[in-house]
């Protein structure tokens, strides 16, 4: 229902709601991985921007880590590249890092800054290259159908640290930082690095009070498609080695999981399509994913 057909009644009862989550969250970190359909549908992104807003001037300190993996494949279609992808992993060789810094640090980037200053934020883009922020090395991927053989896919990178002072320093002036993921290597190299996997880093190293996932999902759903949600580190274990959870929302698992036994209090992955999700997740009673709790 829009906000604009709410009655008076019903808008205040929702603000209400919002009260004591505004105080527990108070001056608390919240690392958010935007991606997915919300990054390319209009009503979805100027949604999300206000919601970044609005967490900011109740308060709370969000980070914005995206993605651009639709962005990516139009220009490498454009540009007569196809991409080629290794179990779940885009090969990036010298010439599509050049296309994926220009996508991820150029136009999507300040695509979403822009969203975001136009909310009413202060939002400023950056990728790990500055400050060298995000330290990188070369990723070699074990071949899953040859065991201790190692595969080369160019210029994916592992994360090897993160430097905090330059998120605390935007954040000190109340700025919205807005991050790429794309790190440097320790002789200046440029590397292409999972968005899930910075944003779960991220999220432990700056002491985040939370770490929310945007995705085209309900979040994780059981055999039955049924979303469950209050899970632990040791039920997505269980889930795992059962075959429930597969295929691309592993890589979210597995960020979620390392994020919330490093000290996240707790993970959401939410399901992006929905307009606002990220002020449901965060400040309702009854929340639009999957809540993974650190114990």
């Amino acid at each position: 229902m829009p906000v604009a057909h709410l009655s008076p009644a019903t808008k205040a009862k929702v603000i209400a709601e919002a009260l004591p989550y505004i105080q527990r969250f108070w001056d608390k970190t919240v690392v958010i991985k935007y991606g997915g359909n919300a990054m390319t549908d209009p009503a979805l992104k100027a949604a999300f921007a206000h919601d970044v807003v609005l967490l900011k001037l109740v308060g709370l300190n969000p980070v914005v880590v995206h993605g651009g993996g639709p962005q990516i494949e139009d220009l490498l279609k454009r540009v007569g590249k196809k991409g080629e992808f290794i179990q779940g992993m885009r090969v990036t060789d010298a010439e599509t890092m050049e296309l994926v810094e220009m996508v991820l640090g150029g136009q999507v980037n300040k695509e979403i800054v822009n969203l975001i200053n136009q909310a009413g934020g202060k939002a400023v883009g950056v990728t790990g290259k500055d400050g060298s922020f995000i330290r990188a090395k070369k990723l070699l991927m074990e071949n899953k159908d040859n065991p201790g053989d190692l595969i080369d896919i160019g210029q994916v990178g592992e994360i090897t640290k993160i430097d905090p002072s330059l998120i605390a320093f935007l954040d000190s002036g109340d700025f919205i930082p807005v991050i790429a993921p794309i790190g440097v290597g320790s002789a200046g190299e440029t590397y292409n690095i999972n968005a899930d996997v910075v944003a779960g880093k991220l999220a432990e190293v700056l002491k985040a009070e939370k770490l929310v996932l945007l995705t085209n999902t309900p979040g994780v759903l059981d055999k039955d498609g049924n979303l469950l949600t209050g899970l632990t580190p040791r039920k997505i274990d269980e889930l795992v080695a059962d075959g429930v959870l597969s295929g691309g929302m592993l890589p979210k698992i597995a960020s979620a999981l390392d994020a919330a036994k490093s000290g996240v209090k707790a993970v959401h992955i939410i399901d992006g399509r929905v307009e606002h999700a990220l002020l449901l997740e965060i400040m309702t009673d009854q929340g639009v994913g999957t809540l993974i709790k650190s114990s």
